[in-house]
């Protein structure tokens, strides 16, 4: 069946469009002739709005993974500054 529905056919055959989305997947619905939404199942919207890695995967995957970083903090003293002319 087709994936791509007029906003009054999918109103009157709501049940077959959510049918649809569950065993074949997305199905978008049209209004005037553009997209307006997409309705999917719930299994298929969970999938999507999962972050594809966590943070640890992230950086360790990053090409920075395997640089050293010196993230010591210097011992110098700060530099003297006058503001008595301003």
């Amino acid at each position: 069946m087709t994936a791509t529905w007029q906003l009054q056919e999918a109103k009157n055959r709501f049940s077959e469009v959510v049918e649809e989305a569950i065993k074949h997947g997305p199905q978008t619905v049209t209004k005037h002739g553009r997209e307006a939404v997409v309705v999917m199942s719930v299994e298929e919207y969970q999938r999507m709005k999962q972050p594809q890695k966590n943070l640890f995967q992230f950086f360790q995957d990053s090409p920075m993974y395997a640089v050293e970083l010196d993230l010591t903090r210097s011992q110098e003293l700060p530099r003297d500054i006058d503001l008595s002319g301003l």
